[in-house]
């Protein structure tokens, strides 16, 4: 064996984490192109969260400024019995709300066949779609569907509960018995999607997949930062960050290193996000949307193949 190891033989020898590498290679594609179709997720849910971790509680807030987030778990029919519901959390439903979201947006229905469609879904995020996996969406569609969510404006209370109707599949063990499920969303859900859809970049939400956190920092990012007016931008402090992102932190400075850590991701599939760290917090500053508008607007109004 060799004792004197060039530089070059050390660095062939090495692997990137999986999670960096996976960031570095959608930056990359990102860098080059934009997305051959946007993702879509309402909002509201891009300005507050579900829960990030599994939590016993069957009632959850988040408040962001003068909005929040009430969820409550609730329970679902199984043919035989009422099972009560988890409430949704961690990266899967955050992800099955954008897929939810896009596929009724961009097919303008309020009804999604979560059957035909999921499987695509779960390819493009690299994520794998074997049976346990098609048992965890369902499970956290399932406490999507059961749950309720309430958000409060000022002093305004808005039923918010997006999924009118979950008909689950019958053998989520056995992917090829899988029976098609369908998901219909409120028709007020529905409706305020329509006219309030954000627009993200669906190979941005791949390379994120791994971080509730990173997520939802990308989903405020990419509502916020193109509704930036002024050139010296908007201050945002520590404190505002805590009180919207930092329910399930104890310790401060964990809450504060996570947040630059998950924010160093986001700049890498949001490149043209423009943020400064101040003291005491961030600077937000006018930038162009991950997704540009013309895209958006041609995938809305291209007619249907024949």
């Amino acid at each position: 064996m060799k004792e004197n190891n060039s530089q070059g033989d050390l660095l062939d020898g090495f692997k990137l984490p999986a999670a960096t590498a996976r960031i570095l290679r959608f930056a990359g594609e990102i860098a080059d192109a934009p997305p051959e179709r946007p993702d879509f997720l309402h909002t509201v849910l891009c300005q507050v969260g579900l829960p990030r971790s599994a939590t016993p509680e069957r009632r959850f807030e988040r408040t962001n400024g003068k909005a929040s987030l009430l969820l409550e778990a609730g329970s679902l029919w199984s043919g035989s019995e009422w099972v009560d519901q988890p409430l949704p959390s961690g990266t899967r439903p955050r992800l099955a709300l954008v897929h939810i979201s896009s596929e009724a947006v961009l097919k303008k229905s309020p009804i999604v066949d979560v059957g035909s469609s999921l499987h695509g879904f779960m390819t493009r995020l690299g994520i794998g779609t074997n049976g346990r996996e098609y048992k965890n969406f369902r499970q956290q569609m399932g406490a999507l569907s059961a749950c309720r969510m309430t958000l409060g404006y000022g002093n305004s209370t808005i039923d918010a509960k997006p999924i009118e109707r979950f008909s689950t599949w019958s053998n989520p063990d056995g992917i090829a018995k899988l029976d098609p499920g369908v998901i219909e969303l409120t028709g007020k859900f529905y409706e305020s999607l329509r006219e309030q859809a954000v627009p993200l970049d669906p190979r941005a939400l791949a390379a994120l997949q791994k971080s509730a956190l990173a997520l939802d920092l990308y989903t405020w990012l990419s509502h916020r930062l193109h509704r930036v007016s002024r050139t010296t931008g908007d201050r945002v402090t520590w404190k505002n960050l805590r009180e919207q992102f930092g329910q399930e932190y104890t310790a401060p400075k964990s809450f504060k290193r996570n947040v630059i850590t998950g924010l160093r991701s986001v700049r890498a599939v949001y490149p043209d996000a423009r943020i400064e760290e101040v003291s005491g917090g961030f600077i937000l500053l006018p930038s162009r949307p991950p997704v540009p508008k013309t895209l958006v607007q041609v995938k809305e109004v291209a007619p249907k193949s024949a």
